[in-house]
């Protein structure tokens, strides 16, 4: 539009004035595509990661074979629930929770088998290789993924906060918890 503006302006001028003006003006419209280009890129990036703090950064991670891979953007501190529930006793699993928005499976979207019980809100998600379990689908959080720290590549984790969650009462203990259910909001 700034462009047409000088045009519009300069077309008083003669046509040899104007076609001297117009080649003058190439690099700059050049150089304004490409810094709308890059401008489109940073939007679409910001757009697709709304809600998402300036100090998230993404992690990827994998099963132990290697079948399943994701990634997922959160930040370089960890909160993780060491739950006590009787399947997360089993398991020893630990994990910190996330939006699905900020969760991308990768690859092995065939390798995945799911269990459920009790309230089957759940959906403790593993590799059929290997049988590790590198994310889930928390009844806390069926809106979001429970992701394992330690199924994460190296390198992007700077530290983690471990918070005991008695799943043994788990209705008493989600009252009592204040922030577990946001967490899987954006």
């Amino acid at each position: 539009m700034f462009v047409c503006q000088l045009l519009v302006t300069k077309l008083q001028m003669s046509l040899d004035t104007v076609s001297v003006f117009w080649d003058s003006m190439i690099p700059h419209v050049m150089w304004e595509r490409q810094s709308y280009r890059r401008w489109q890129h940073w939007q679409t990036r910001r757009d697709s990661t709304v809600g998402l703090g300036m100090d998230h950064v993404k992690h990827t991670g994998a099963c132990h074979c290697g079948a399943v891979r994701f990634e997922v953007w959160n930040s370089p501190d960890l909160l993780v629930f060491d739950c006590d529930c009787s399947i997360c006793t089993k398991k020893q699993n630990r994990h910190f929770i996330v939006p699905k928005n900020q969760f991308t499976l990768l690859q092995g979207w065939d390798h995945l088998t799911t269990y459920t019980f009790n309230t089957h809100a759940a959906k403790h998600t593993f590799c059929r290789i290997c049988g590790v379990q590198s994310f889930y689908t928390p009844r806390s959080n069926p809106d979001g993924y429970g992701v394992a720290p330690h199924c994460l590549d190296t390198g992007t984790v700077r530290s983690v906060t471990v918070e005991k969650f008695c799943g043994k009462k788990w209705e008493e203990s989600m009252q009592n918890h204040q922030t577990i259910k946001g967490m899987s909001k954006t």
